[in-house]
């Protein structure tokens, strides 16, 4: 299956709309990816049986700073670390559970991931072509660990980086937390990018921004205007991510293999800031953007 074919069956402009009985029930038969954990996210994506776990909650690598806080902690710190394969290839898939601690990258989860990346690409480097998945639910970092999370975070740009020079790094972000702050960053730096239509992905979450610059600038609560500047369908139309593909753990581990099957790309995303700084400096900034204004500016594929 075509990263294409996946891309435009979500949504059909030259057929007709199925009926809401047929709707229904293909809602029904779907395996949803959102409604999983990261394990079980990280399960879905490898081969049947292949699945292994580093790292894992029963070695208690949890994180000494919430706990100094009174806050509860996670054994696994909230990051699950999965070697395997997928289409028969070594994949190592790095999945963020956003149900703790909202997704958040603190010391021990951030060096979880970023250390990882580092092994895969000494893989590569010995001649074993390992790629990696993060499967990206975040809201960046974790504000009780501040520095400590922001220095993590920076790591796993930098094992990026690295790594995708010689195998893709693909990031998945299905939902519902959404994927913001420096782990965004990360999201821009990896070789793809899918999104689900609940996905969201940006710098600042809607909070922040309204917090910031006010109710006026930007209503957190208007879920329409939050979707459609950030949601997954409008990152794909304006050429932030490469796909965007139903919450179907098939068809995300389809599209997943069929990007792998492409190879690093000929120039990354964030190797082309010269194109999207122009994008930007075309932005009206006097009035508010609206999904379609964005769309005119950025150079996206629909």
């Amino acid at each position: 299956m075509s990263v294409d074919t996946v891309s435009h069956a979500v949504h059909p402009a030259d057929s007709p709309a199925p009926a809401p009985d047929a709707r229904i029930e293909a809602l029904l038969r779907r395996d949803s990816f959102i409604e999983r954990g990261a394990r079980s996210r990280a399960g879905a994506l490898l081969d049947a049986g292949s699945m292994r776990e580093l790292a894992g909650p029963f070695e208690r690598i949890a994180s000494p700073w919430l706990a100094m806080q009174g806050l509860v902690t996670q054994s696994d710190d909230g990051v699950v670390v999965a070697k395997g394969l997928l289409a028969g290839l070594p994949t190592v898939v790095l999945a963020i559970e956003g149900a703790f601690q909202g997704g958040s990258m603190g010391e021990v989860g951030g060096a979880k991931i970023a250390g990882a990346l580092e092994l895969a690409a000494r893989d590569n480097r010995r001649g074993i072509p390992t790629q990696a998945v993060i499967l990206f639910e975040t809201g960046g970092v974790r504000l009780q660990e501040a520095n400590l999370g922001l220095a993590a975070i920076a790591e796993i740009h930098a094992a990026i980086v690295d790594l995708r020079r010689y195998r893709p790094v693909i990031g998945v972000s299905a939902g519902t937390v959404g994927c913001y702050g420096g782990m965004s960053i990360a999201a821009g730096l990896c070789s793809y990018l899918v999104l689900t239509r609940e996905a969201r992905l940006g710098l600042n979450g809607p909070q922040v921004i309204e917090q910031e610059a006010g109710v006026a600038e930007f209503d957190a609560r208007n879920r329409a205007l939050v979707w459609g500047l950030t949601g997954g369908e409008q990152r794909h139309a304006t050429g932030l991510a490469d796909a965007c593909v139903d919450d179907d753990s098939g068809a995300i581990r389809a599209i997943v293999a069929a990007l792998f099957a492409r190879g690093v790309p000929a120039q990354h995303r964030s190797q082309q800031a010269d194109v999207y700084l122009a994008a930007l400096a075309r932005a009206a900034t006097e009035e508010q953007p609206t999904p379609a204004s964005v769309r005119a500016v950025y150079p996206g594929e629909a």
